[in-house]
């Protein structure tokens, strides 16, 4: 931790004087970054996969102390682990918020302390942008409107007509910030195309969740045929009422199937995007650790980093009925996004 080694270091020089050799110990260890990183929870395979990102990446062998704290889900739990972060002196603090407000006095707390803080994943809705310095995440906004744009080409592609497409959407944690773009770029496709949108309630991002939202939905309405789950825990959750309410999960929807659609592409989620359980998933990168670091190392040279640092990401579906969509990033740039039609290869090639 380099502010505590900076006072070892002048505690030492007090009692030694000049002596080399208390110095060179302690310098030695001045190579060492601290990196305290406050988890929003393991809610999901791909907070797993993100979390475990970072702990390969912060490896002592890298040069690195990583803190890691798991907040289960409660920002309190956070606001409390970041203050644990500043008064350990931490170099760097990352952050996975559980939702996009509500931040704002802890990080004034981390400015203050001349600790960088770099947010992952989800984004932060703060009055001062200063308050942090970087972002590295996905955009969300951008994974569903790709996902409204496959909907539509596939549904044109079949001949089916809008006023005939009944979705339901489960949606995450409400207020975060994959939640917050998935829903409305499915929202901005129902506007653009005219489909029913029946309901949307949260399925807290869990496999559990997801699947009582989903019992909850097939007693209430008898003419589902989309279900937009916004990530893979959902839809598997989703995937198991359908099933046990003795429907057909699969795309064929003008001949009463239920087509599941998700987010996240973890390596379950693909498995079942190949078996015709998920008919289209967009992926939402998990692996920020590498990306973090080059942050880091920037910082710790005196460069500049970009404020926002998104991550590429592809779309993946069970049958080559759709080859590419066009969709709208949140910079207002306008894509073409390739889909690509999921095997076994690309599954077992895959890190996640």
């Amino acid at each position: 931790m380099k502010k505590k080694i900076v006072s070892a270091l002048l505690t030492a020089t007090m009692v030694c004087g000049m002596s080399v050799v208390p110095a060179v110990g302690v310098a030695a260890a001045d190579d060492t970054i601290t990196v305290g990183f406050s988890q929003v929870g393991a809610e999901s395979d791909w907070r797993t996969a993100n979390t475990e990102s970072m702990k390969s990446t912060f490896s002592e062998e890298n040069g690195y102390e990583l803190i890691f704290d798991d907040a289960q889900q409660k920002q309190e739990n956070q606001l409390t682990a970041i203050r644990n972060f500043i008064q350990q002196e931490v170099d760097y603090i990352l952050l996975a918020p559980v939702t996009e407000t509500g931040w704002d006095t802890v990080l004034q707390e981390a400015k203050d302390a001349d600790i960088p803080v770099i947010i992952v994943d989800r984004m932060v809705d703060v009055s001062d942008d200063s308050l942090y310095t970087t972002w590295i995440g996905t955009d969300s906004l951008l994974e569903g409107r790709k996902a409204a744009e496959w909907l539509n080409a596939y549904t044109t592609a079949k001949g089916i007509d809008a006023k005939d497409v009944n979705i339901v959407d489960i949606q995450g944690t409400i207020g975060s910030t994959a939640q917050i773009g998935r829903s409305k770029g499915l929202e901005e496709g129902v506007d653009n195309y005219g489909w029913n949108l029946l309901a949307q309630q949260s399925g807290e991002f869990t496999q559990a969740k997801g699947q009582e939202v989903m019992e909850s939905m097939l007693k209430q309405y008898d003419n589902i045929n989309v279900v937009y789950c916004e990530n893979d825990n959902e839809a598997f959750g989703a995937i198991d009422a359908i099933e046990a309410a003795g429907k057909t999960v699969g795309s064929d929807i003008a001949n009463g199937e239920i087509m599941v659609m998700s987010f996240d592409t973890t390596n379950a989620g693909l498995t079942d995007t190949l078996a015709g359980k998920i008919a289209c998933d967009v992926e939402c990168n998990p692996l920020h650790g590498p990306r973090a670091e080059e942050l880091i190392k920037a910082l710790e040279a005196g460069e500049e980093v970009e404020k926002l640092n998104y991550v590429d990401e592809e779309i993946f579906a069970t049958d080559d009925t759709v080859d590419k969509v066009k969709a709208v990033n949140s910079l207002d740039e306008e894509g073409e996004y390739d889909v690509t039609p999921i095997t076994q290869e690309i599954i077992d090639g895959r890190a996640y």
